[in-house]
């Protein structure tokens, strides 16, 4: 037997708009970045049409989240102060980030390093 998607209960900012929180039904919470939301954006923008095509997005750290919208009943579309707004956010998808969030960080840094870019200054390898 399959386990039912996630479901939200609630969806906020907090954080100066710095910070997506979300509570599912099942009582897990994440507190999710949005620098990190918008750097592993599920956008083809980000993404490419494969692995790739994927693109190492640098100068985020400061991006905050200015809208929320909701996509069918499933997911959400983030709309970034950077104008950003073309990702699709489905529940399992913001559940999985959050909870595996400092792991994703730690490989987003690293993959910075390596091609000399920065959380601070725009660039994109």
């Amino acid at each position: 037997m399959s386990t039912p998607d996630p479901w939200p209960s609630e969806i906020r900012l907090v954080g100066d708009k710095r910070q997506l929180a979300i509570t599912f039904e099942d009582g897990r919470r994440v507190e999710i970045p949005a620098e990190l939301l918008r750097v592993e954006s599920p956008s083809a923008e980000v993404q490419g049409h494969g692995p790739s095509e994927r693109k190492l997005v640098g100068g985020k750290r400061s991006v905050r989240i200015l809208r929320i919208d909701p996509v069918g009943n499933y997911a959400v579309r983030l709309t970034f102060d950077d104008a950003h707004s073309s990702g699709i956010y489905s529940w399992p998808f913001l559940l999985d980030i959050g909870e595996r969030q400092t792991e994703i960080m730690r490989d987003y840094e690293a993959r910075l390093l390596e091609k000399g870019l920065s959380r601070d200054l725009p660039g994109i390898a």
